[in-house]
Parts: C-alpha cells; structure tokens; sequence
C-alpha cells in the first residue's frame, strides 16, 4: 500500500507563488452544459484554500477522450465557468496549455487569483505512451509555476505527463481531495470495522476481475449485481436469455464461488431479475426467478436489465447489518426508470450504513446523483472509480507513489 504522501504544507509558504493545480474536471456534459458538477465541487476545497494563501492559481485537467487533437465539444470552458460559480470568485479562461497564450495569461494572472487552462488531452504529450513526450509536456507545463499540486484523485492510476511527470518537474504535494480519498480507502484496507460488505454491480465481471480477487479473502460479504450477475448465474447453470454475458469468464467465476464456500464469505447473488424484451427505457418487463429467466414471457431473447424486488429488499438488509460498506457500480440499468429500483434500493440502503458506506466513484456516483440522493447522505463518494478499484486491488498507484 501507498506510503505517507508529502501534504500542502511541505510546500511552504506560496503566497505570492504561481501553483498549477492537476484537478479531475472530467464531468459529463450534455450539449456544452454539465449534467453533473461533482468532480467540480470536489476540486473546489483545495483551489479555495490556495488562494485564500494568496497563491496565484492555474488549474489544469482533462475532459473526455479527444485523442490528442482540439475538440470543441471537450473544451473545459464551460467547467471554469461552473468552478467560478462554486468558489463564487472568478475563473479566467485560456483557450491553451504550453502555447504563447497560455504563457501571457499567467504572467497577467494576480495573487489569490484563478486560472483554467484547455483541456490537457488535446494536446498527445499529455497520454503519450513514451515517458520522454511526456516529461517534454510536463516541463513545458512546469515553466508556468513555482510548485504543482496533484488533487485529481480520478488520474492517480494513470502515467501520465500532467501526473507523474510534472510531480517530479516541480516541488509537489497532495492536495486535499487526494488527501482525503486516500484516508477514507485506507479504512477499508486497513483496520476495518466488520461486518465488512462490498456491492459490485456495472456491467462486465472481467472489470472487477481485480478487485474481487484482492477482496474475496477480505470481506464477511460480497454482493453481486448489475450486468456482471448473468456471468455468475451461467457458473451456476442457469440460462440467462439475452442478458450480458461473459463466456470467457465462466470458468474465472466458478473459481470465485468455490473459493467463497471454501473461506466462508457470504456470496449473494439475485433470487429475482427483471426481464424486459428489448434494451429500451419503454420495453415490455416482467420479474422471473433468477433461475428462470428464459421462461419469462420473453422466452430465450428476454434480457435482464435490472434486480428484482426481493433481491433489492435482501441486498439492501445486508448492506445496513455491515459496518463497513464498499459500493462501486450499478445493480440495473438505472438511466430508465423502470430498471432503477435496485440501484436505488442500494443507495437508499448505503445512507442507513450506521458506519462507514463509501460509494466508489464512476458509474455509481453518477447514479446516486441521479437518483436525487445528495452527496452529504453518504460517508464517501470517491471521485475515482477506476483509482478506487485499483486501491482496493492493493496496486501501486503511480500518481501516489511519485508524491511519497
């Protein structure tokens, strides 16, 4: 595991100083607007106690994928417009990262102010699977400042220029969001309170593949949901209809089943599926048995798209009987309506956890957002699904190692 990372305060004292902050600003957006602020409002705690130092302030992130070429649709302009909203000073903008107009919008930039720059992505360097473009990135990137903070928690798993690069380029530290999410994913790593449950759901078992390796020797219980269920009940012999299915997984699957029974780690899998006759939000639906979902109405093209309310009703009691609770992904396809009842059974079951419930990031804390539940209901919302995993996986984070 991670060893002591260097905090804020190893930096000294940065009034006056020029601070580029490494921020995960990847939000979703929707025709230029941001249907979920976040990662923003996450970013926000560090940023403000930079400037209320007087630091001068440049935040830097990426958004989307746009492979190394400018992509308007992924500008971040919109982002600094809602980070200004949300610190209630404002965020001044600049359309580029290591160019001649990044360069001049720093130098103007004044103490206790803000700067965002474009989306890192757009220029290759950034990803670039070459450590030596990417440390020639990263050294553009730091002639802009006196010292670099890493706040994104989202990118700590990633090599990547404005991460591991710029942190050896510059005096570095955490920042506090990292801080924090690394504090909270040490209580479920390290001295625990039991019973301990984890909740996996999404959509493919070979993702969690990992996790539930790492994890399986851990946990009192673990909870299967979402589109990776269907690969666990074809290990059992069940028919699945048109569900998702891994084939390849079957056997990995039947390993984890046995290896539950033979260390006595409560293994839960639906008693109930709801089975609808196509993939859409208005598709004709019914609730099977979970070992019969090829005799629902829908014979062999039925598919599941969600739990069933038995299932939501014994997931939910196992999740509050647990002191410590690790949720990452989807019990349905929670987007429709009619295939939410589970995702929003476990959520509403993870704000009950009398101790600590982590939601971990991704697909989940869209959901729970989505689901009208607010942030503040839970113990944690990670704002990094994948880093979250690949905590719990026990590997070395490259983002955190190169802090310690």
């Amino acid at each position: 595991m991670e060893g002591e990372m260097r905090a804020l305060e190893t930096l000294g004292n940065l009034s006056g100083k020029t601070v580029l902050v490494r921020s995960d600003l990847n939000v979703p957006l929707k025709d230029g607007v941001i249907t979920d602020d976040g990662r923003v409002r996450a970013a926000a705690a560090t940023i403000e106690k930079l400037t209320a130092e007087n630091a001068r302030v440049i935040v830097i992130s990426h958004l989307g994928r746009p492979k190394g070429e400018v992509d308007n649709s992924l500008s971040l302009k919109p982002v600094a417009q809602r980070l200004g909203e949300i610190i209630d000073a404002p965020v001044s903008f600049v359309a580029d990262t290591v160019g001649a107009e990044a360069a001049a919008a720093v130098k103007e930039l004044k103490d206790g102010a803000v700067l965002m720059l474009e989306n890192l992505r757009f220029n290759a360097q950034e990803t670039s699977k070459d450590a030596a473009e990417r440390s020639q990135f990263a050294a553009r990137l730091a002639e802009l400042a006196d010292a670099f903070v890493l706040d994104g928690f989202g990118v700590v798993h990633r090599s990547q220029a404005s991460v591991t690069e710029l942190a050896k380029a510059l005096p570095s530290a955490a920042g506090l969001l990292v801080a924090d999410e690394v504090a909270v994913l040490k209580q479920l790593t390290e001295d625990l309170k039991r019973p301990y449950t984890v909740v996996l759901g999404g959509s493919k078992v070979s993702d969690k593949l990992g996790v539930i390796d790492h994890l399986i020797e851990r946990v009192d219980t673990l909870i299967i949901g979402g589109g990776m269920l269907f690969t666990f009940l074809a290990a059992k012999g069940h028919k699945v209809g048109a569900s998702l299915l891994e084939e390849d997984q079957i056997e990995t699957v039947r390993g984890y089943l046995q290896r539950a029974t033979e260390l006595g780690v409560e293994l839960v899998l639906p008693s109930d599926i709801v089975v609808a006759e196509k993939f859409d939000a208005d598709a004709a639906y019914e609730v099977v048995a979970a070992d019969a979902i090829e005799e629902s109405s829908f014979g062999a093209s039925g598919i599941g798209l969600d739990i069933g309310p038995e299932s939501a009703k014994l997931f939910a009691e196992k999740i509050r009987a647990a002191k410590t609770v690790f949720w990452n992904g989807p019990m349905g396809v929670f987007e429709m309506e009619n295939f939410a009842a589970g995702t929003r059974a476990v959520a509403k079951a993870l704000t009950e956890v009398s101790g600590l419930a982590v939601v971990g990031g991704g697909d989940s804390a869209a959901a729970v957002r989505a689901l009208g539940f607010a942030d503040s209901d839970f113990g944690h919302i990670s704002t990094g699904g994948g880093a979250s995993l690949e905590f719990l996986e026990g590997k070395q984070l490259p983002g955190l190692e190169v802090l310690a």
